[in-house]
């Protein structure tokens, strides 16, 4: 079999399947495990499929939400610069809200050097990486524990939330659309977010290039409902015009 008709036999395979590991595609094709997750790894630079822990999904799967791992081990890089960025937005004596997600954790690694902060987060990364900050204030909303985000969701988040208010709320997002706006996989996790964004005087949304298109199940909000969204450079100038034309405010790092 020609790496081509292999590489379409793979995209076919996991569209049927919705999900395949990289075991089963090994079997199906008759090639090594090496070379499927070769395979895999151009399939998803071509966005034909989404490499997950083992395996792989369909694109077509709104459903579909990678683990806690799996997003952590990618586009790094660009996590990073984002989450500088939304740290430079960050001053003294503020209250800000970290939503979970892997970006936000990396603010949260970012926030040991402010000697007056307060922070309230749905999320038990966040929480562990700040726990020992003397000169930060850490809340944990509580709520029922999504253990692929490791994040709080649910009513009891929601009524944690509703006894606050911050000057900064920064949140991530599965999909991100100029149509469709701002999508999750998990009912539960968009109305904790719409909270999120109800009780900030500043709502800033971190997403890197991989989100831009996707739409998930459950619509958080409109991308007119944030007020900053902060990008990374590989963000497509189509979805940049399209920014200006909605007229949302916005930073490429």
């Amino acid at each position: 079999m020609f790496e081509e008709e292999r590489k379409r036999s793979i995209v076919q395979f996991v569209e049927q399947q919705t999900r395949a590991s990289v075991q089963e595609l090994s079997q199906q094709l008759g090639v090594s495990e090496s070379t499927v997750r070769r395979d895999l790894k151009e399939l998803e630079e071509a966005r034909l499929l989404k490499r997950t822990h083992g395996g792989a999904v369909s694109l077509q799967s709104v459903n579909f939400e990678a683990a806690f791992p799996d997003k952590e081990d990618r586009f790094q890089e660009e996590k990073l610069r984002i989450a500088r960025k939304a740290v430079e937005l960050i001053q003294e004596g503020d209250a800000i809200l970290l939503d979970g997600g892997t970006t936000t954790l990396q603010i949260a690694k970012m926030l040991k050097g402010f000697s007056n902060l307060k922070v309230i987060t749905n999320s038990i990364m966040a929480l562990n990486e700040l726990k020992d900050c003397r000169n930060i204030e850490v809340s944990i909303t509580g709520g029922m524990l999504r253990p692929d985000t490791m994040a709080f969701v649910g009513p009891m988040t929601e009524r944690s939330l509703e006894m606050v208010r911050v000057d900064k709320a920064f949140l991530g997002t599965n999909g991100l659309d100029l149509h469709d706006g701002i999508s999750t996989p998990n009912m539960l996790e968009a109305a904790t977010k719409r909270k999120m964004i109800a009780v900030a005087k500043q709502a800033i949304l971190l997403a890197d290039h991989s989100k831009i298109g996707q739409v998930s199940f459950c619509k958080v909000a409109d991308l007119q409902d944030i007020d900053h969204l902060i990008l990374d450079s590989d963000t497509p100038d189509s979805f940049i015009r399209g920014l200006e034309a909605l007229d949302v405010d916005f930073t490429i790092v």
